[in-house]
């Protein structure tokens, strides 16, 4: 295992915020900083991201949190999303965020003049895979660069030792065919340009074969009884590894997902901040804890790798099924209070009855087993279940916080 006996500063735990609830949430399981963007100009435009007014708050919120707060400007934009850019990176210098994320040259040189106050960190679209590219992007005023997905970490290692900007790396979350994500095939096959932030996600589709002289005749290359998905690949987990990640001189821990679920987001936040802490205080005696596997496994996913990390991402990437593990029908909600009595007020988003065993997810430690005892709707009323995406006020065994986040227990 990777010395990491000196650190000079704990690693940051970076997490996506597709909202404000979800910002709210991944501060309550212990980021150190989250990445957001407004309604344009970000590389995840179907998310439901954040007005100019919800940037302002959460970079509020983030400075009494201590929270930093990085917004995504980081499309490859065209000559008529110009002028909107720059009122856009005015805008975001009057809120003053920590950093701004940007991957095109000329917005870097755009928001260099606009906003020279507010740090800029590189995307991972600009591809930076060597010592050479870091050292430009370095003299270019650059702060962070959050490095190509396909370096290994020996390359990462001899960019850190070599250079002064700061690394970023993914740590966790879904993969992609294309180099550090610059794909066509969304904009080719459903005229949604994903560098212009409307991927479509074309390599998670089935596909078949089809012969030139028989038009029509579709063959499948069938690996299971779904299909093939020939271009699909397992998501990253490194939570084996976060001692290499940390030896090699990562800065940062990325979790990938501005668009995935509550319930995604509070467990790989939660899970990763259990296990960066755990690293440096247990150095050598790192261990994975068994309800980390447990809750990573949890999750919807596509079966988990370690990517390009380890030098060779060859046997581990591609998975031929598009099939998800997950409990994601199991997440019942986000606790929004209590209420004098110490019941828990819940917006539901699945159905969840009175005598219902369920899991609650605190800050730390492992879920905590509870029962359902009582059923309040929004009225007041007792009953019997309360529907999904409906106000209830519920009564456990125990007490919880605001923003624990409640599933339901699957029978072992």
């Amino acid at each position: 295992m990777t010395d990491m006996a000196n650190p000079m500063e704990k690693i940051e735990l970076l997490a996506p915020a597709g909202n404000i609830e979800k910002f709210e949430l991944a501060v309550h399981y212990g980021a150190d900083a989250a990445y957001l963007s407004g309604k344009n100009y970000s590389l995840r435009n179907f998310s439901d991201n954040f007005t100019i007014y919800e940037i302002g708050e959460a970079v509020r919120i983030g400075r009494s949190e201590g929270v930093k707060v990085y917004v995504a400007c980081n499309i490859f934009p065209r000559n008529a999303d110009i002028e909107g850019i720059r009122d856009y990176l005015s805008r975001l210098g009057d809120i003053g965020p920590d950093a701004v994320i940007i991957a095109d040259p000329g917005v870097v040189m755009e928001a260099r003049r606009i906003i020279p106050h507010i740090p800029i960190h590189l995307s991972t679209q600009a591809n930076v895979t060597h010592v050479g590219s870091v050292k430009f992007w370095e003299s270019m005023g650059i702060r962070r660069i959050n490095i190509a997905r396909e370096s290994t970490l020996t390359e990462i290692s001899e960019i850190t030792s070599q250079t002064g900007v700061e690394i970023e790396a993914f740590v966790h979350g879904a993969m992609c065919i294309a180099y550090s994500g610059r794909c066509m095939l969304s904009g080719v096959m459903a005229n949604r340009e994903s560098n212009l932030g409307m991927c479509c996600q074309p390599c998670r589709y089935k596909y078949s074969v089809m012969e030139e002289k028989r038009p029509g005749e579709y063959f499948p290359v069938a690996e299971d009884l779904l299909g093939t998905y020939i271009f699909n690949s397992r998501d990253l987990c490194m939570i084996e590894h976060l001692p290499d990640m940390i030896g090699a001189g990562v800065r940062s821990l990325k979790i990938e997902g501005r668009m995935k679920s509550l319930n995604y987001l509070a467990t790989t936040v939660k899970t990763y901040r259990e296990a960066i802490d755990a690293c440096y205080a247990e150095k050598d005696r790192y261990t994975v804890r068994p309800y980390w596997r447990k809750a990573l496994n949890s999750i919807k996913n596509r079966g988990y790798c370690t990517g390009f990390y380890l030098g060779d991402a060859s046997d581990s990437m591609q998975t031929a099924s598009s099939a998800c593990s997950a409990g994601f029908h199991d997440f019942i909600g986000i606790i929004a209070g209590r209420s004098d009595d110490g019941k828990s007020r819940i917006y539901t988003r699945n159905n969840l009855s009175v005598g219902d065993r369920v899991e609650i997810t605190q800050r730390t430690g492992p879920p905590i087993p509870d029962v359902v005892q009582e059923i309040r709707d929004i009225s007041g009323e007792l009953v019997a279940r309360a529907k999904p995406n409906t106000d209830a006020t519920v009564k456990f065994q125990k007490q919880y916080e605001k923003n624990d986040t409640v599933k339901l227990a699957r029978p072992e």
